[in-house]
C-alpha cells in the first residue's frame, strides 16, 4: 500500500507525464528552488499582513519583493555543496531556521511594534518568564501556517515520496549560486541607498532596515550593531565624553527661577504607572471614569500636569523609561541598556545624586529582582535599598499575583511597612505592574466594565487601569493618614504605550474615530507626567516633552544644581525649552510639526504636510532632525562607551562604589532597622516605634 502511494505521489512520476519536465524537479536543484520560493512567499506575505513597514512608491515595493531572496539563496545554497540525502536535509533545515526567525518576529512585532534583536534575546534571563507569558497570549492558530510547508516536505522526505538525487550539483554551480545571492544583496543595498541615504549609519528605525534590506539582513545588521556596542567601551576615550558635553552645553537651557528649589528637602515618591497612556485621563466607559483618583490628582491645583508628554522608549520598554527617568539618557537602539550595561557601567543617576544631598533612596517592585537586571543596575544607580518580591509575605500565592508580579493593591499595602522606616528625606520609586499586557485581572478584583471593541487584547485594558487607579487612591489616603503627604513631592509617569499600534481598529473605536492615521498613532504615544506637592503652583502645562526630561525637571524643583550633568533632557518648566521630543527610532514631535513613519504633520491640526510644498517645514525638519540624530547617537556613545567613567567635571558628585550596596533580605532588613537609631528621622522613629501600617486601608479581597 505504501509503495503504491509513493508511486502515485512521487514527483518523478507526476512530472514524467508532463512532457519531460520531471528530472529538474526531482533533483537537488529543484528542491532548492522549491524551498527558495516557499521561503520568499511566506516572508513576503507576512511583510504585508503582520508588519507595518510603511512601504511607499514603486522602488520600496520592488525592494520589499526582492529582499527575502538574496539571503534565502545564500542560506539554502549551502545545501548545494552536499550530495545525496544531506543536501535535501540541509535545504529543509535552512528553510526551518528562516521560518523560526520569521515566526518569532511575527509574534514579537504584534505586541511591541518592533523586531527582535540580539539584545532582547540576550536578556532572556532577566525577562524570559514574563515575556513568555505575553508572547503566549498573542499567538493565533493561523501563525502556525508558516510551518505547513516544512511539515509537508518533512513527510515527503521521510517516507521517500521524493526521490533522492545522489548525483548532486557540481561545485562550480553551487559557488555561482552563492555569488548570485551576494550580487542580489548588493543590488538591493545599492537601490535602497539611493532611495534612503545613510540607511545603515543614520537610521534608528528597525522598520527601515527590514523594509529596504530584509528580515534576515536585519538580523545580521543587528548582530553587527551588538558587536560594535560591545567593542565601544574598549575604544572610548575621555575626548569622546568632552565632545558629548560640548554638544549638551550648546543645547542647555536655564532653570525656571520661579520654580527652582521650591521643593527642596522634601521626600520624593516616584510612581511608575505601568503601560498607562494619556488618553485614559478623564476617559469614561459606560459613563464611569476609568481613573477617578488619577483624574482628580491630574486636575488638582497643586499638580503640574503635562498634556503633551510622550513616551520615548525603544526595545527596552520599561527599562528604557527607567534609564531616562533616572539618568536622562536614552535607551539603546537595540536591546535594553539596563540589561546589557547596568551591571558594569558608571552612572550619575538620581538616587546617587540625591543620596549625596542627604536623601535615602529605595526602589520597590513586586516581581523578581532580576527582571531587567534591576538587582545589579540599581547598585550602579546608587539605590540604598531595593525591595523586590521576596521581601513581601505570601508574595508567591497565586491569588496575590497577576501577569508580571504582585497585584498593585497588595503590593502597595505591603510596601507601607518599609516606607514608614525610611529615614527622611527619602527618594522612593514604586513600580506598579498590574496594568500590564495581557491586561487580565481576577473577576473578584474589579466590577469595572470592559470596553467592547471586539479586540480581546484591548478590552481588558481599562479594567486593569481602573484597578491601578484604585490602588493609587488607597496609597494616597494612607500617606495622608501617616503624615507623609504634605512633606512629599509626587512624580507620576506612564512608562510606555499599553495598546500597540497593531490594534488600529480597536484604537479607532476607543478614540471615537472611524479610522486612525499615523498622526493619531503618534499622539497615541502620549503618557501622563504629573508633579504634585502641597503648595506647588500647578495647572495643565502644554509644553512638549518626554521621559528624557523628567530628571532635569525634578532636579531643578528640588534645588539640585544640574551644572556639569550629562543629561539629554531639559527642564520642562524652563521658558527657553526647545520643546523637541525625540523618539527612539529618529522620528520627532515639536509644537509645530510632527514626524512619524517618515511622514510630516501639522502638530495642531494633524493635517499631513509635504516637504516639497512647504519651505518652512524643510528648514525646520533639517534642523530638528540633526538635533534628534545627534542626541540619540551621543546618548548611545555615553552608554556603550561607558563615558561617564571619564567624567571629571562633576566637582559636586562622587562616583559610587557598587560594592557598598547589598540587596539581600537579611542584610537589608538589618540595615533598615539600624537606621532607626543611627538616623531617627523616619515616620516610625518619629512616632517612637508606633507603626502606621494599620492606617493603610484596602478593599483587596485577597487580604480580607
Amino acid at each position: 500500500m505504501l509503495s503504491r502511494l509513493r508511486a502515485i505521489l512521487a514527483p518523478k512520476n507526476l512530472y514524467n507525464k508532463a512532457k519531460g519536465t520531471g528530472p529538474f524537479w526531482t533533483s537537488v536543484t529543484g528542491f532548492f528552488v522549491l524551498n527558495l520560493f516557499l521561503v520568499w512567499l511566506k516572508t513576503y506575505i507576512n511583510y504585508h499582513y503582520n508588519f507595518s513597514l510603511g512601504v511607499q512608491g514603486p522602488i520600496q515595493q520592488f525592494l520589499l519583493f526582492l529582499n527575502p531572496i538574496p539571503t534565502a539563496i545564500i542560506l539554502l545554497g549551502i545545501a548545494l555543496y552536499f550530495r545525496g540525502k544531506w543536501a535535501y536535509i540541509l535545504a529543509w533545515v535552512m528553510n526551518l531556521i528562516q521560518t523560526i526567525w520569521l515566526f518569532a518576529n511575527m509574534l514579537y512585532y504584534r505586541e511591541f511594534s518592533d523586531f527582535l534583536s540580539m539584545g532582547i534575546l540576550g536578556s532572556g534571563s532577566s525577562t524570559g518568564n514574563n515575556l513568555g507569558k505575553s508572547i503566549a497570549a498573542i499567538i493565533r492558530p493561523t501563525d502556525y501556517l508558516v510551518f505547513l510547508d516544512l511539515i509537508i516536505l518533512a513527510v515527503v522526505l521521510l517516507f521517500k515520496f521524493w526521490p533522492i538525487d545522489k548525483s548532486g550539483l557540481q561545485k562550480r554551480y553551487a559557488v555561482l549560486t552563492t555569488i548570485l545571492g551576494i550580487v542580489l544583496m548588493l543590488v538591493d543595498f545599492g537601490v535602497a541607498s539611493v532611495d534612503r541615504s545613510g540607511l545603515l549609519t543614520r537610521s534608528f528605525d528597525n522598520n527601515y532596515i527590514v523594509k529596504y534590506l530584509g528580515l534576515n539582513e536585519y538580523a545580521a545588521f543587528n548582530a553587527w550593531q551588538t558587536r560594535n556596542q560591545t567593542n565601544s567601551r574598549k575604544q572610548a576615550t575621555a575626548e569622546d565624553l568632552t565632545k558629548v558635553q560640548d554638544f549638551l552645553k550648546q543645547n542647555s537651557v536655564p532653570a525656571n527661577v520661579f520654580y527652582y528649589g521650591t521643593q527642596k528637602g522634601k521626600n520624593v515618591f516616584m510612581i511608575h504607572l505601568e503601560s498607562f497612556q494619556q488618553f485614559l485621563i478623564d476617559y469614561k466607559v459606560d459613563g464611569r471614569e476609568v481613573t477617578p483618583n488619577l483624574n482628580a490628582f491630574y486636575h488638582d491645583q497643586n499638580t503640574l500636569s503635562f498634556d503633551n508628554f510622550y513616551n520615548q522608549v525603544g526595545q527596552g520598554k520599561t527599562s528604557d523609561a527607567e534609564m531616562m527617568q533616572e539618568n536622562s539618557l536614552y535607551g539603546l537602539s537595540t536591546g535594553s541598556a539596563m540589561t546589557k550595561y547596568g551591571t558594569s557601567n558608571t552612572f550619575e543617576a538620581t538616587p546617587a545624586i540625591l543620596g549625596q544631598q542627604g536623601y535615602t533612596s529605595a526602589a520597590f517592585h513586586g516581581d523578581v529582582p532580576t527582571f531587567w537586571n534591576r538587582n545589579n543596575t540599581y547598585k550602579s544607580f546608587g539605590y540604598n535599598y531595593f525591595f523586590s518580591k521576596n521581601f513581601y509575605k505570601d508574595s508567591d500565592k497565586p491569588s496575590y499575583n497577576v501577569g508580571y508580579g504582585m497585584k498593585d493593591k497588595i503590593f502597595l499595602k505591603s510596601t507601607a511597612q518599609y516606607i514608614e522606616q525610611l529615614p527622611q528625606p527619602f527618594y522612593a520609586k514604586l513600580i506598579t505592574v498590574t496594568n500590564h499586557y495581557p491586561y487580565e485581572i481576577d473577576k473578584e478584583d474589579t466590577d469595572f466594565p470592559a470596553t467592547k471593541t471586539g479586540d480581546s487584547t484591548v478590552d481588558g485594558y481599562v479594567q486593569t487601569a481602573h484597578y491601578l487607579d484604585q490602588a493609587f487612591g488607597e496609597l494616597m489616603a494612607y500617606l495622608k493618614q501617616a503624615g507623609l503627604y504634605d512633606n512629599s513631592v509626587f512624580v507620576l509617569y506612564g512608562d510606555h504605550y499599553g495598546i500597540s499600534e497593531n490594534h488600529k481598529p480597536a484604537i479607532a473605536q476607543l478614540l471615537g474615530k472611524s479610522s486612525v492615521t499615523d498622526y493619531d498613532l503618534a499622539q497615541f504615544q502620549k503618557v501622563p507626567f504629573m508633579i504634585h506637592a502641597t503648595g506647588l503652583q500647578g495647572g495643565i502645562n502644554h509644553t512638549y516633552g518626554g521621559e528624557i526630561d523628567m530628571m532635569p525637571t525634578l532636579m531643578n524643583l528640588l534645588g539640585v544644581s544640574t551644572d556639569g550633568m550629562t543629561m539629554f533632557g531639559h527642564d520642562l518648566l524652563s521658558q527657553q525649552n526647545q520643546q523637541i521630543v525625540a523618539f527612539r527610532d529618529g522620528d520627532w514631535v515639536t509644537p509645530t510639526y510632527t514626524k512619524y513613519r517618515n511622514q510630516y504633520f501639522d502638530s495642531k491640526t494633524g493635517q499631513r504636510i509635504y516637504m516639497k510644498d512647504n519651505p518652512a517645514l524643510k528648514s525646520t525638519a533639517e534642523r530638528v532632525q540633526a538635533y534628534v540624530d545627534d542626541s540619540l547617537s551621543n546618548s548611545d556613545k555615553v552608554i556603550t562607551g561607558d563615558l561617564l567613567r571619564f567624567d571629571k567635571n562633576r566637582w559636586n558628585f562622587h562616583k559610587i562604589n557598587k560594592k557598598n550596596y547589598d540587596y539581600t533580605k537579611a542584610d537589608t532588613l538589618k540595615a533598615l532597622k539600624s537606621s532607626q537609631t543611627s538616623n531617627p528621622t523616619s515616620i516610625l522613629a518619629l512616632r517612637n516605634g508606633q507603626s502606621t501600617v494599620s492606617d493603610y486601608k484596602t478593599d483587596a479581597p485577597e487580604l480580607k
